[in-house]
């Protein structure tokens, strides 16, 4: 195991900013930056033992500060979308930012300045033969809109057995809502191999939740049997994502939270199965969040991206660990409030084998 540290620029601001590298015997190597806590490069080896880059990104500083593609990124406060950025805590009514595209009136991702374009602390260290990144900052209170000074760590850990995990922990100093999660586009070919429309993906979950045009849910938790959301049984990514209906419509695609089938409340369980027939490569997605936002990269249209490689429409798809969207304004959801002397605590894991 190794860990390496070096400059990767300095933002706008003029704030130094870091690259990681951390590394197995294995041979896997992520490349990390404290600027949104964003993975840069995961190499991976194939069914051969060859080694590709399997998330999308760019070469530089620069573009990730001018990116909006949230392309590797850490999420917070709130991942997802809350409807009209509004919620009520303790019968007072928050207003956040309402940052997604002009024809939706959304928070998304924490807001306009969301942890993704913020400049993490940094420590390293190595922990029974792992290595080990933890990135903090202090989420100070009114920053985006939310209540309460919230101190946050993201800790990345690369075992011997090729496993990424990365764990979230958080505590504050008054009633507010948090739903970390992580947006690496993943593409088991390689970030420039084309669409992932023929990998083959089996998600764990029975129910999701519908959306609205505005990507909103409706608050129905809907069974996936007998339409184009059954993953139960693993399937080609590109097998039903074009048929008709109103959910695939309105998501241009999957773009969509499913209900993770867990067997405890906070346990780390499979919640989804990735595999890529072309390199044999295998990912499957742990977690402890009770849900999964599996999105098809419907909105990718040749974007330019590392290495000078251009990334088309399905050409990487998300799977991000979190709770529902717009958790705050449906009751039966899964709650996202986190009061003073609650320690919040969820963790995924990116388990790589071959077959």
């Amino acid at each position: 195991m190794s860990i390496k540290q070096e400059v990767f620029g300095k933002t706008a601001a003029g704030l130094p900013v870091s690259l990681f590298t951390l590394a197995n015997a294995a041979g896997m190597t992520v490349k990390i930056t404290n600027y949104g806590g964003t993975i840069v490069q995961l190499h991976v080896p194939d069914r051969t033992g060859r080694t590709a880059d399997i998330v999308l990104g760019y070469d530089t500083l620069a573009e990730y500060e001018a990116g909006n593609n949230y392309f590797g990124a850490l999420i917070g406060r709130c991942g997802n979308r809350i409807n009209a950025g509004k919620f009520a805590l303790n019968g007072k009514i928050y207003q956040l930012a309402v940052n997604e595209m002009p024809q939706r009136n959304t928070h998304l991702h924490g807001g306009v300045t969301g942890f993704n374009r913020m400049v993490w602390d940094a420590a390293t260290s190595e922990a029974d033969g792992n290595s080990v990144l933890k990135l903090s900052r202090l989420s100070s209170d009114g920053e985006e809109g939310y209540p309460g000074n919230l101190n946050v760590t993201a800790t990345y850990t690369l075992t011997a057995d090729n496993r990424l995990m990365l764990e979230f922990d958080a505590v504050t100093d008054a009633p507010t809502i948090v739903n970390l999660t992580a947006h690496s586009y993943f593409n088991l070919g390689g970030h420039d191999s084309g669409p992932v429309t023929g990998h083959e993906l089996r998600i764990n979950a029975s129910r999701f939740t519908p959306i609205n045009s505005e990507y909103i849910p409706s608050g129905e938790l809907r069974s996936v049997r007998n339409t184009p959301f059954d993953f139960l049984q693993a399937k080609p990514v590109g097998r039903d994502v074009g048929a008709s209906g109103e959910q695939l419509a309105n998501g241009g695609g999957y773009d969509h939270n499913f209900i993770i089938d867990r067997k405890s409340v906070d346990a780390l369980e499979a919640a989804a199965e990735v595999y890529d027939p072309a390199s044999g490569r295998v990912m499957t997605v742990l977690t402890t969040q009770p849900g999964v936002q599996f999105y098809s990269g419907n909105f990718l249209n040749d974007n330019p991206g590392k290495q000078g490689a251009r990334y088309p429409r399905r050409g990487a798809l998300c799977l991000e660990p979190q709770h529902y969207p717009d958790a705050p304004n449906h009751a039966h959801f899964p709650s996202i409030e986190l009061l003073p002397g609650q320690d919040y605590h969820q963790a995924i894991v990116y388990q790589f084998t071959t077959r």
